[in-house]
């Protein structure tokens, strides 16, 4: 397979997991080099995700580090053979490299959590209120441009929206929902939304109230992405120089926690819908 120039964060992944896999085993890459009659420039290639790889070959590769995690290497087999190029292919050259990224990345995922305390998750928002978000966050940025950004963020709500969607809990700090991200009549479109999309049974939005005693988890923001299996989730999250994928095995067991845990401070659904029908009412 040819040398890619840019790798996403998928084939990144996938790469990643294969040099862990190969080192876990003790190996060099010029002993997985001869196993496979390549030079170790090509296994380094693969295990950055600049070069691609046939199922048949990564078979080889996990028995030959006897990796006996057969869910796993399944797992792996459906990253490298699935070479899907989406809908956000449109945007590239356009937006930045970590909007794409997440859109595959959604698209491949079996579920989907969101953990927010400042604005509504980007699944969750109207068009208009993406649009002021992005026009205040990026003023120097001509209309055309702006609308551009709004359009793949609409277009993202297809996992959630298309015929066999993917589950999807969203828990949401009552701060994201009372500032006001353009006006009042925007905010209660907002709002609304917010209500109509939790009506579905495949998707769980859950409010935590200012009431809430000894809360001292708004710092943790975060997108949770389900890979075919647990072991390849992907957690998202906006750090000031960019967006970062992270996938260390501790690392996310560490986010699940957290998400059970701002979980279990948030309201059930029901009385989160009551809450923001509430909200509603109010603007």
């Amino acid at each position: 397979m040819p040398p890619r120039r840019t790798p996403t964060a998928r084939q990144e992944r996938l790469g990643a997991e294969l040099r862990k896999m190969r080192e876990a085993a003790g190996l060099k890459a010029t002993e997985a080099a001869s196993l496979l009659g390549v030079n170790s420039v090509q296994i380094s290639q693969i295990e950055s995700g600049i070069s691609g790889v046939s199922e048949e070959r990564l078979r080889r590769l996990a028995a030959h580090y006897t990796c006996v995690d057969e869910e796993l290497v399944s797992g792996l087999v459906m990253m490298a053979t699935n070479r899907t190029r989406g809908w956000w292919e449109e945007y590239r050259g356009s937006l930045p490299h970590s909007f794409l990224d997440l859109s595959e990345l959604e698209h491949h995922a079996s579920l989907r959590w969101d953990v927010d305390f400042l604005h509504v998750p980007g699944l969750l928002q109207t068009a208009d209120y993406a649009r002021a978000l992005f026009s205040y966050v990026n003023p120097q940025f001509p209309e055309e441009e702006i609308q551009r950004w709004v359009d793949h963020r609409m277009k993202r709500r297809v996992i959630i929206e298309q015929p066999q969607p993917i589950p999807y809990e969203a828990v949401i700090h009552e701060a994201a929902l009372r500032i006001k991200v353009g006006d009042n009549a925007g905010m209660r479109a907002q709002l609304d939304h917010v209500l109509d999309l939790s009506a579905s049974e495949h998707i769980t939005v859950r409010v935590i109230p200012f009431t809430v005693n000894g809360f001292a988890g708004a710092g943790s923001a975060m997108v949770y992405a389900g890979g075919p299996v647990p072991k390849l989730d992907t957690v998202v999250r906006d750090a000031p120089h960019g967006t970062v994928f992270v996938d260390a095995e501790a690392q996310l067991r560490h986010f699940r926690t957290l998400f059970r845990r701002v979980g279990e401070v948030a309201f059930e659904p029901e009385r989160s819908r009551e809450f923001i029908h509430q909200l509603a009412k109010e603007l």
